[in-house]
């Protein structure tokens, strides 16, 4: 985790996070299957621009500390990103969120939204693409047993990293070694881990962020929406519906990107992020 690496005690659990730099606070949520190091290439950015990056790696598989008694359904973890907010005592917080993690923002933005400032949305989750179409039937699926660790034990094979079911089509470009192994180790090691992910896979439906779209005309503070212009799972589309129900919201569209933005253009989306920040942070 290095040496910006920290660890808080919440109701659910522990949590490691890595916290750098200072200012106003920015919080980042990843999606499922990774970790916090997948901003590492945009925090550094927003960092150097004045801003304190508070990154955990929360329970969505990738993590390295079980949380046997944490509510992993997605309300159960938006209130858990209320309580790292709450229990750092952060004040008009910007949520950065991508993937999964932005359906848990959008549930944060509807459910408990008290200390959020702004929110920056890349491609993401959200509407009826809780999961995307091509991983609908993983909650289904994970319900048998044994099927996280057959789904945890098949990706040691590289070639299928670039499956449209893997990192194929999140990732146009594929991430460094240690990463793909700092997200997939864990799962593959411990057998705790492999359970929070099955408790939070097998709780996704698109119930709950359609019912947070009903709810998010009442977000009435900034949202940037950086969107993928080519993302294979979440059309430019499902952007321009969030825009037309968030009441303060611009979409600005990155080009050469799959999912991962924060993967594939982290200059362009930091840069993007630093702009927006700038325009709307007192």
């Amino acid at each position: 985790m290095g040496s910006d690496s920290r660890e808080i005690e919440l109701s659910g659990g522990r949590i490691r996070y890595r916290d750098v730099g200072t200012g106003p606070p920015v919080v980042f949520v990843h999606g499922l299957l990774v970790n916090g190091d997948l901003w590492r290439k945009v925090v550094p950015i927003v960092a150097g621009a004045g801003y304190r990056c508070l990154v955990p790696d929360w329970p969505l598989g990738a993590h390295s500390v079980p949380v046997p008694e944490a509510d992993l359904t997605p309300p159960g973890l938006a209130a858990l990103i209320a309580e790292f907010m709450a229990a750092l005592d952060l004040e008009d917080v910007t949520l950065i969120a991508n993937d999964t993690g932005g359906a848990l923002t959008q549930l944060v933005m509807a459910d408990h939204p008290a200390r959020v400032g702004r929110v920056v949305l890349t491609s993401c989750d959200c509407f009826e693409a809780f999961f995307p179409s091509v991983f609908a039937p993983l909650p289904a699926l994970m319900r048998f047993p044994g099927a996280a660790w057959m789904l945890v034990q098949s990706m040691r094979l590289k070639a299928l990293h670039r499956l449209p079911i893997a990192l194929g089509w999140v990732a146009k470009r594929q991430p460094p070694a240690e990463i793909v192994d700092s997200y997939l180790l864990p799962t593959r090691r411990d057998p705790a881990i492999r359970a929070d992910l099955r408790r939070f896979a097998t709780g996704v439906h698109n119930r709950y962020t359609l019912a947070a779209a009903e709810r998010l005309g009442s977000f009435d503070r900034p949202v940037l929406l950086a969107w993928a212009r080519e993302d294979r799972l979440f059309p430019v589309s499902l952007a321009e519906r969030l825009a037309a129900v968030l009441p303060d919201a611009r979409l600005e569209l990155i080009d050469d990107s799959y999912t991962f933005l924060p993967e594939d253009q982290p200059q362009a989306l930091g840069r993007l992020v630093v702009n927006f920040l700038g325009a709307t942070t007192p």
